[in-house]
């Protein structure tokens, strides 16, 4: 049917070919002065729909280069017919006789791109017996049909922030997450557009006002001013201005303020009138009030019955009197019959009533009960959701909470930024999906055993220090240091950190030089956080005795810090322990780290007769940059 046809086709002179992808496909080709038509009953009877899609694209991919055109695949056809056209009109140019499977039918030795009707190719089949898939379809192991790829899932999207990506087959689509909201349209690129209500006419302005649109809304502007001693409700009526509540001391003192229609009068304040009455025209008297002659209509749908200084309201049937808010209030049986009604929520109506139900629940179908819905069958929970009497919960595993915004999705748990989060990790916390680790300095710290606390690293007793053989490891916070200590002159070592006095003979200097020993010592301190009271850091004994009489021979201990006080954040005290003086060297105010300083102290023992001897301790401080 499709070769006698083409064969019929290139016997002539083609002048113009139209192809026309409806869902009865007419191909209409002009022969000179006549024309031919072919109708798609005939071509249904040949083939199915597909192929004979497959068909005509081809067919115009040949008459395309028999009228000498570019073989160019952009035609305002569809993407795979402008494949087909453009892959016929190449093989047509180049004399391929390339034999196909022979499943697959062909057009005057041309092989045809979809294989339609042998039905081996769920979509496209080549020449070397292979199938592929049009866009946005991957093929399946089985090497014949065409799976859909879920370009959302693979990151394939080109949604924008604010966009949620949603798979469709063959393709996807970009949905806006949240909605634009009144007064707001949303435009072809995804965008929210204010709704001009004034230029669009669905504003409800009345004829007395103006329209004047404003950011997802607009406004009313009376066309017409109000005289003096009158103000412009809503609807654009004049009412008028007591002039007697909103003006402060409208009258003098002994004159009442009476309020008229437009302005105000003041009078002798003669008469006091309760309310419900007011001053008669000579304003001796009190008059009662006609409420039901007024200009404002005090019963609005209902008869008005004038009382001595009131008035009611003759209710029509189906309504009460409010003797409170004097008007006429609409029965309301759903408070007259509590709980007869229906069995969730009675909805009381002009002079009737309906059921309804709560949250969760589905009105049954007698019109009074109500059936629970279970919502966790649409999956609205992004984890776990547990269906409940008139309600659902969603569940987070551990590590993720609830959506403060949704309360279906399933956020991370920032561990680290909780109020609880700076005591989580001794230095730094790091948040991880579900979870959270901790982490120390890069150096001198390691993670202890239970994951939070950081744990100094004994570079000293590690063996991992730098110290050469003459300099002494000393292990601080974060680090280590390598100290040597020298004795000045007329001192040598007794140990290691300490240097005695060894004088030289008959060196008369020396002798009265009332220091004795100069020693070292060093310490290692954090950072403290909270600095609340003074730190004892430092304890310097001796062997004085304190009960010993001074004045006849006895000793005293005065202690001193000489140099390195940084900031003056050292002090020294003395007290008594076990019956001797105790030097106590104090943290006084915090230093912020890293700091390093010697405090150089003074021990000196006195007697009635003056010094008795001097020793000199230096301290080397380590001020530690972190607190821990």
């Amino acid at each position: 049917c499709c070769n006698g046809f083409y064969s019929h086709l290139t016997a002539k002179r083609v002048l113009s070919v139209w192809i026309l992808h409806v869902p009865l496909v007419h191909v209409k080709v002009f022969y000179g002065h006549s024309h031919f038509i072919g109708n798609s009953n005939s071509w249904i009877q040949c083939f199915v729909l597909f192929w004979q899609m497959c068909c005509d694209c081809c067919l115009l991919g040949k008459v395309m280069k028999e009228m000498s055109l570019p073989c160019d695949k952009n035609l305002p056809v569809s993407h795979q017919c402008g494949v087909v056209s453009q892959t016929c009109c190449l093989e047509e140019a180049s004399g391929s006789k390339n034999p196909v499977d022979p499943k697959c039918e062909s057009i005057n030795n041309v092989s045809i791109v979809v294989c339609c009707s042998s039905g081996k190719c769920a979509h496209l089949c080549l020449k070397n017996n292979t199938c592929a898939c049009v866009k946005g379809y991957r093929l399946n192991s089985d090497g014949k049909n065409c799976d859909d790829i879920n370009e959302c899932l693979m990151g394939l999207s080109d949604c924008r922030a604010g966009e949620r990506c949603i798979n469709t087959e063959g393709s996807f689509r970009c949905q806006r997450e949240v909605s634009c909201g009144t007064g707001y349209e949303l435009t072809d690129s995804n965008n929210c557009k204010d709704i001009d209500e004034c230029e669009t006419g669905i504003h409800n302005c009345g004829p007395q006002f103006n329209c004047q649109n404003t950011q997802g809304s607009f406004r009313c502007i009376p066309k017409a001013k109000c005289d003096n001693g009158f103000i412009q409700d809503a609807l654009g009526n004049c009412i008028d201005i007591n002039e007697c509540v909103t003006l402060t001391n409208p009258c003098h003192r002994g004159q009442i303020c009476v309020n008229s229609l437009g302005s105000y009068s003041c009078q002798r304040n003669s008469v006091n009138c309760g309310r419900g009455y007011h001053l008669s025209e000579d304003g001796s008297r009190c008059v009662d009030i006609d409420e039901c002659k007024g200009s404002e209509e005090v019963c609005p749908g209902h008869a008005c019955i004038n009382q001595v200084g009131s008035y009611r309201c003759e209710c029509a049937t189906g309504y009460n009197f409010n003797s409170i808010s004097r008007t006429c209030e609409d029965v309301n049986e759903c408070r007259y019959y509590p709980g007869r009604l229906c069995a969730h929520k009675c909805e009381n109506t002009l002079g009737s009533y309906k059921c309804s139900c709560t949250s969760g629940f589905k009105l049954a179908n007698d019109g009074r009960n109500c059936d629970d819905v279970n919502e966790c069958e649409t999956n609205p929970c992004s984890q776990e959701c547990a269906n409940v009497y008139g309600s659902y919960q969603c569940y987070c595993r551990r590590g993720y909470q609830l959506s403060d915004i949704d309360g279906l999705t399933c956020e991370d748990i920032d561990e680290c930024a909780l109020p609880t989060g700076g005591h989580i990790c001794t230095y730094r916390c790091r948040n991880t999906p579900g979870s959270f680790t901790c982490i120390c300095p890069a150096e001198g710290y390691t993670l202890a055993t239970n994951g939070r606390s950081c744990q100094d690293i004994d570079e000293c007793a590690a063996g991992s220090h730098t110290c050469t053989a003459n300099e002494s490891c000393f292990n601080i916070q974060g680090g280590f240091r390598c100290l040597s200590f020298d004795c000045p002159n007329n001192y040598k070592r007794s140990d290691t950190i300490r240097c005695s006095k060894s004088c030289q003979p008959n060196d008369i200097a020396c002798v009265l030089d009332p220091i004795h020993s100069v020693s070292h010592t060093f310490i290692s301190l954090p950072t403290f956080r909270e600095f609340v009271k003074p730190e004892e850091i430092v304890f310097l004994r001796t062997t004085v005795p304190v009960y010993s009489s001074y004045q006849f021979g006895g000793y005293d201990v005065r202690f001193d810090i000489l140099e390195g006080n940084v900031e003056n954040a050292f002090d020294i005290i003395k007290r008594v322990e076990s019956g001797r003086f105790l030097g106590v060297v104090r943290q006084v105010k915090p230093l912020v780290g890293p700091v390093e300083t010697v405090l150089k102290l003074s021990m000196r023992n006195l007697s009635s007769h003056g010094d008795a001897g001097q020793n000199i301790i230096n301290v080397h401080v380590f001020v530690s940059a972190f607190w821990f």
